[in-house]
């Protein structure tokens, strides 16, 4: 394969994301069908952030991706394993289709215009995710709008902590450039050992209106009937607006963002216990 990296895995697995994949707290007849599509989306994702790959390459193996969701056998083996899954629970196939959009976009857009331009890019590539882990659960579609606001604020949280990675590696930008400019913002800034002022100000605005999406998505928690999805979504509630915290006091390009292991747990315990006591009695 001249001229293309034979494999573009990262070597990422769900217990290296910022927030819980499939965590102990899910009932085990549902993590099947959560880690086949984490291992889809994985594996897309190294594809698309891989730093040396051509754009060329990027598309071909992303359009193999979608080939295997179609049910061609010449597609991807994640993309098959998940179609199988699919498949066998009769569940919906359009949120991994969507998921794969928001790669391919990746690979073709690398600036994001303003706050509207990046909750399109969170409608598919966060907001799939939660409907599917949804789906799984048959939890009613009604809603969705509690958690389309949660994935989101998780994308922007994400793309937050990781600006300055983001922008060094593979030139990306997912801060709103008309955000940066507002507040004299540079791209140059992304690749300092700190941030700017303006930087600065950039990031707090934006964990701003972070923390609103997190307002929304509040009782999404307590309007899901399973009651160990339940939990694990108030766990990710509260280590978000905890995240959302954090960029406002520390800069991302020279402090430490994430939550160590210890401060995790405390604080994903205090969220889990209220909703799995108040789900039983």
């Amino acid at each position: 394969m001249s001229g293309q990296v034979a494999n573009l895995a990262s070597g990422k697995g769900h217990r290296d994301e910022n927030f819980p994949v499939a965590s102990f707290l899910l009932s085990a007849k549902h993590r099947a069908p959560v880690m086949a599509f984490y291992r889809f989306a994985r594996a897309a994702d190294d594809i698309a952030d891989h730093e040396q790959a051509s754009a060329t390459d990027k598309l071909d193996r992303l359009a193999r991706m979608r080939a295997g969701l179609e049910g061609d056998a010449a597609g991807a083996a994640e993309a098959l394993d998940l179609r199988a899954v699919m498949a066998e629970r009769g569940l919906d196939p359009v949120h991994a289709g969507d998921l794969l959009t928001a790669f391919e976009r990746d690979v073709t857009v690398d600036r994001c215009a303003d706050w509207a331009a990046l909750m399109d890019y969170c409608r598919y590539s966060a907001m799939p995710v939660g409907r599917f882990v949804l789906d799984v659960h048959g939890e009613d579609r009604a809603i969705w709008p509690a958690n389309d606001a949660l994935c989101a604020a998780l994308q922007v949280i994400n793309h937050l902590q990781d600006c300055g990675k983001d922008y060094r590696t593979i030139r990306r930008i997912y801060l709103p450039l008309d955000i940066l400019a507002e507040h004299r913002a540079t791209e140059a800034d992304l690749a300092r050992d700190h941030a700017s002022p303006g930087l600065r100000d950039t990031i707090v605005a934006l964990a701003g209106r972070t923390r609103s999406l997190l307002a929304v998505s509040a009782p999404f928690a307590a309007s899901i009937r399973d009651r160990k999805l339940a939990a694990e979504v108030a766990v990710i509630q509260r280590l978000a607006e905890s995240l959302v915290d954090r960029l406002e006091r520390f800069d991302p390009l020279s402090e430490r963002v994430h939550h160590r292991k210890a401060e995790a747990a405390l604080l994903a315990a205090r969220a889990a216990l209220p909703m799995l006591l108040r789900r039983t009695a």
